[in-house]
């Protein structure tokens, strides 16, 4: 079994003596007959690994793999819906970046921001805009430890063009950060600040996924590890007079409410929170993950546990959820029949969620390893990503119907 480029960088090392999974996981269930391959990376010029998934934009993709180019250091891409590939964008590995992770994010202006693991300065990565014709520019190269390092979360953008970000290393106590990047004034630089640096204490370390606002202007996100327990955090970042206030929403326990958030928060029309945490559950400590909410009512915010999934490891979601039409949408990493992950819908009735495994991949030419966001079309079909697999073993584009 190959290990994720997050993992095999030494970031965290799990043990992937995969079980198969029980319960609900145990085998293929009914699976969406119209799952296909849209697009094989090659591991050339049109890239190889994706991980974020992608950004919907006039009915195309837009994605990053995180290796693959020209010098086989990852590229920014569009494709149409049936799979056609333009590269917008090759990374060097020198002052433009190397290695992206994250999911992008648009502008007013039809522009995409995103984040690279390495490269730049410092080769402590980058934040970057592209055009819709391929233009790259720098915007932010991390120079020092204390300004952050190590990007691999996709960006926010608020009204006025201020992106904020989360490192998942450096800042004042080398454990992540999170950050603004300003937009420049009268023709100067983008400036940035780091908002809160992680490391304090029990207020969280290394937050893998980006922030998520709520209607205030408030940041929320999840640091993977660090806490009371040491499993993770949710945490808040409100503003406070000039500065911002770190609350701690929730400690994760490895118990029946999971454990190592890689995933970030989604926000639903009620500013409900929804998230997915990749180890604990129902197995506890060796549970393979849980989908979660996070309610505020009477100022206060409550945590409840929607699903636990079954299984031990590494098999929980690892990117943002999909909240769509009463359901949850997700995909795994490496659990389902053949330890090559899943993608799944969770369907609410009153207080219970349903799983409905949509489809399980083989970890052949169908792909193999799903560390991705799903997007949605007008028609509801579903789009994600595979790091690996697929008929070069470079990852593939794919599409599912519920």
């Amino acid at each position: 079994m190959t290990n994720p480029p997050m993992i095999a960088r030494g970031k965290r090392m799990f043990a992937f003596a995969i079980l198969l999974s029980l319960g609900v996981l145990s085998a293929p269930l009914a699976q969406a007959q119209t799952f296909s391959v849209i697009h094989n990376f090659t591991g050339g010029s049109d890239g190889a690994n994706p991980l974020s998934g992608f950004l919907m934009v006039d009915g195309y993709l837009i994605g990053t793999a995180s290796a693959g180019g020209s010098s086989g250091l990852g590229v920014v891409f569009r494709l149409s819906p049936t799979g056609e590939e333009t590269v917008l964008h090759e990374f060097t590995g020198g002052s433009d970046g190397a290695t992206p992770e994250g999911r992008l994010v648009k502008d007013k202006d039809g522009n995409f921001y995103g984040t690279t693991w390495a490269g730049g300065t410092s080769n402590t990565g980058t934040v970057f805009k592209v055009t819709g014709k391929g233009v790259e520019t720098v915007l932010y190269s991390f120079p020092t430890s204390a300004d952050g390092a190590n990007p691999v979360a996709g960006l926010a953008i608020d009204a006025a063009g201020n992106l904020y970000g989360t490192t998942s290393a450096g800042g004042a106590y080398t454990n992540g950060s999170v950050f603004e990047l300003s937009p420049p004034v009268a023709g100067g630089a983008w400036t940035e600040k780091v908002l809160y640096s992680f490391g304090t204490g029990t207020d969280g370390t290394n937050p893998d996924a980006g922030v998520t606002f709520d209607s205030a202007g408030n940041l929320y996100g999840t640091t993977s590890a660090g806490g009371t327990y040491g499993y993770g955090t949710i945490f808040e970042l409100a503003k406070s007079g000039s500065g911002w206030t770190e609350t701690i929403l929730h400690d994760f326990a490895l118990g029946t409410d999971g454990g190592v958030p890689y995933a970030g928060l989604v926000a639903d029309s009620k500013g409900n929170f929804y998230g997915a945490a990749t180890e604990g559950g129902e197995g506890g400590t060796s549970g393979g993950g849980t989908i979660f909410e996070l309610t505020k009512v009477n100022g206060s915010w409550t945590f409840t546990e929607l699903y636990g999934l079954s299984g031990w490891g590494i098999s929980g979601s690892w990117r943002n959820l999909l909240p769509l039409g009463g359901k949850i949408y997700a995909t795994t990493h490496c659990d389902g029949a053949n330890d090559a992950g899943t993608v799944f819908e969770l369907t609410q009735s009153g207080d219970t969620w349903t799983y409905n495994s949509l489809y399980v991949f083989t970890g052949g030419s169908d792909g193999l390893y799903s560390i991705s966001n799903l997007v949605a079309d007008s028609k509801g079909n579903l789009y994600g990503v595979t790091l690996e697999g697929g008929a070069n073993g470079d990852g593939v584009a794919f599409k599912v119907t519920p």
